[in-house]
Order: C-alpha cells, then structure tokens, then sequence
C-alpha cells in the first residue's frame, strides 16, 4: 500500500483531480486553511516542499529560505522594467493548477492583481528554488508550466549549485523545447516587459 500511495504522490495523474473551483471551495470552508503550504498540481493537493534533501519534508531548509529571499530583492528592479516579482504567491492555471512558485516575474504593478490572481498570460517567467523538490519541479511542473505556455522557467538548482533555464515552452507535450544549465560564473537572463530583460550573476542567486 505504500508504494501505491507513493506512486500517487509522484504522479498526480493516477488520483481524482480537482479542479481551481473545488481547490477554491476547500479555503472558503476551512478544509485546506488559507495561506498553509500547500498548491494544486495537475489536480491534486501537493505540500510544497522546501526542505533540504533528506530532511523533514515539514521543514524549511535554511538555503532554501536564503534563496528565496535572494530573489525577493530583485523585485525593485524589475520594477522599473515593468513588472513585478510575487514570491510564493499563486498562480492561476486552470482548469487543475494553481501553483505557488518560489518566484514570478509578472506584468505590471502588484496593485494590479488586487482583485485577481495572475494567470498565465501575465507571467514572462516562474522561478523555482529546488533541493528536496528538484524531481517534482522537473518533472510535472515543468509539465505544468510548459502547457500552460509560460515562457521561461528557472530553477535554481541547490544541490549542483548551478541555474537551470529552460525556454521555448511545447504546449501539449508538457516540457520545454530548450534548456541550458548556468554555472554560478554565468548570468541569467530573465526576461521582463516590452521585451526588456535583467541580468543576474548565478551566483548571487545561490545561499
């Protein structure tokens, strides 16, 4: 039986998938509490993972914790291109995803999305911060974003200290057409509004 319930957990496809309607009905009436660590993937209701591997999966590992602060900081920049950079905050992608990335470069100002939740054709980029989590967000997430046509995505790849960069999004095949791996000596390129764009050393995005 575990191996059962594991292999559910690794591949949400084999469960009943809920849609962002029912995900949304479960906040409203107390059965998921609203803000707790969890996301909707493929239609099913997944714990982030943002502990070290090897670790408690209840926990928060502490270069996960830097990592993502590290990209909160780029937000003023991107500011002045236009856009903005939610951290861990929801995406809109139904009709079976709401996903809460580590990081988004998303159009325009936050005050923009008061009363709504960006959605795919908003974001130029989502940014993950992987360690436990880097087979998830290989695999079906990758899924995820590239069906849902998101341009670029990133994963800051902890335990090989490296970024990998993954562009050019195969709607319908659930992945990426082109992916480069950056070592902390190069930059990343991260795409921003009106086609404008923001270097960033690897480096500085590493704990």
């Amino acid at each position: 039986m575990t191996a059962i319930l594991q292999e559910v957990a690794d591949d949400p496809r084999l469960a009943y998938r809920y849609t962002v309607d029912d995900y949304h009905r479960m906040i409203e009436d107390g059965t998921l509490e609203e803000g707790a660590p969890f996301e909707l993937l493929d239609g099913q209701v997944v714990r982030k993972l943002r502990n070290a591997a090897g670790d408690d999966p209840m926990t928060v590992g502490d270069d996960h914790r830097i990592a993502v602060q590290l990209l909160g900081k780029l937000d003023r920049q991107f500011e002045k291109l236009g856009c903005h950079v939610p951290i861990q905050q929801p995406l809109l992608l139904p009709p079976f995803d709401e996903p809460q990335p580590d990081g988004a470069i998303v159009r325009g100002t936050l005050r923009e999305y008061a009363k709504r939740k960006p959605g795919a054709p908003d974001v130029l980029c989502v940014i993950e911060v992987a360690d436990a989590s880097l087979n998830r967000d290989r695999g079906y997430k990758q899924r995820i974003y590239a069906d849902s046509g998101i341009p670029v995505y990133v994963i800051v790849n902890l335990p090989d200290r490296v970024v990998e960069y993954y562009t050019e999004p195969l709607m319908g095949k659930g992945r990426y057409g082109r992916s480069v791996t950056l070592s902390p000596k190069r930059s990343v390129e991260f795409p921003a509004a009106g086609g404008k764009s923001l270097k960033a050393p690897v480096r500085r995005l590493m704990p």
